[in-house]
């Protein structure tokens, strides 16, 4: 028999440009909270360079350190869409898993799904469990907004899965500073794939 797979839904397209209109708004805070639910800053100092890094991210569509597939990104032929991945190494007694979606040079978030079942080990293309949160992305969109890379600017596009603690409970639509806030004051473990621009 095959396993019963959760019920999921298509992710909604948008392309999140480097330019776009209040994408500079509430970056510095946005990206803070990444910082620190990274390691590297000091909203939370209990995350501060502690956090494990035991998580390994994989997708059969992107390799780390390769550009980004630009059906992933605002280039695409028809809608892009977000791009499947799957994860192992997860902490005992997690939670919840987080996935965040962004650009830290930019300070650019494009893709923010909270409350995935800690027994979930992989998204599919383009679908998000019916139960997961999607939170909004820099352009205050609840979807994955697709990266618009630009010509001869290299950027990293880091997809990182986070061990919560326990589901963050958020609603749909959560404002991004809030999220992510949440998810640096929960994450006990993550893990990344990065990719990059062209």
């Amino acid at each position: 028999m095959f396993p019963v797979l959760p019920s999921t839904r298509t992710v909604a397209d948008r392309g999140v440009p480097r330019t776009h209109p209040g994408v500079r708004a509430g970056a510095v805070v946005a990206g803070a909270a990444l910082l620190a639910s990274t390691g590297c800053g000091v909203l939370n100092s209990e995350l501060s360079g502690e956090m494990p890094t035991d998580i390994n991210v994989i997708s059969p569509m992107m390799q780390e350190g390769q550009p980004l597939p630009s059906g992933y990104t605002c280039e695409a032929e028809g809608e892009p869409v977000s791009p499947p991945l799957s994860w192992s190494g997860l902490p005992d007694d997690v939670g919840s898993i987080a996935l965040v979606v962004d650009d830290p040079e930019a300070a650019l978030v494009f893709w923010v799904v909270t409350d995935l079942d800690p027994q979930l080990v992989e998204l599919r293309q383009n679908t998000v469990p019916a139960d997961a949160k999607i939170g909004q992305n820099s352009s205050g969109e609840a979807a994955y907004g697709a990266p618009c890379p630009e010509e001869d600017d290299t950027h990293s596009y880091r997809f990182t899965v986070y061990a919560l603690n326990e589901p963050l409970d958020l609603p749909e639509g959560a404002a991004l500073d809030l999220t992510l806030e949440n998810i640096a004051a929960q994450a006990v473990a993550r893990g990344s794939l990065i990719t990059n621009s062209e």
